[in-house]
């Protein structure tokens, strides 16, 4: 089973079709043989790339892209992260998170609020607003993972999460 999610991982990649839609295809049978095309971070960095254009086009709508809706996700999940938590769980500078929160909190999306546990810390938490924001945002976001992931089954997009959370944090669901 895990054999068959990476060669089927491998297998996407996304162009543009003469309707101007991004879609799915196979690539290069002849390159993906080469041992390079079993490599995890050229698989996870090709899915990326690929995500990422198809994320970024769902969220324009919503003047989001993929870092910003990252914040307004975990400000909306009743966690209260500090902009520290936020920078080292989304592997992003520090200066990056605190750009990415004025910029939400400017639109009224997010607050900066005073920690509960540590009053000298700053929590981002989402308003009313931003609530209704990431609702619409995500259902667009669920959209384009379903297309993204569509050469798998729901089985093995379920079972795809869950390695890739287990070899990130040892967490087997």
């Amino acid at each position: 089973m895990k054999i068959r999610i990476i060669e089927k991982v491998n297998d996407c990649f996304l162009h543009r079709s003469c309707d101007g839609h991004l879609r799915h295809r196979s690539s290069d049978p002849r390159l993906a043989a080469a041992r390079i095309g079993s490599d995890v971070g050229l698989l996870l960095a090709k899915l990326h790339a690929a995500g990422s254009l198809l994320n970024n086009k769902a969220l324009a709508d919503f003047g989001l892209r993929e870092r910003s809706f990252s914040i307004l996700t975990l400000a909306c999940s009743g966690l209260e992260p500090t902009q520290r938590e936020l920078a080292d769980f989304l592997s992003l500078d520090p200066s990056q998170v605190v750009t990415l929160v004025d910029d939400l909190e400017r639109r009224g999306l997010v607050e900066r609020a005073q920690g509960k546990q540590d009053r000298r810390a700053k929590i981002i938490v989402s308003t009313a607003e931003g609530r209704k924001m990431h609702t619409k945002a995500r259902g667009a976001m669920d959209a384009a993972e379903l297309d993204q992931l569509a050469v798998l089954s729901g089985e093995e997009s379920q079972e795809l999460k869950r390695l890739l959370r287990k070899a990130l944090w040892g967490a087997a669901e």
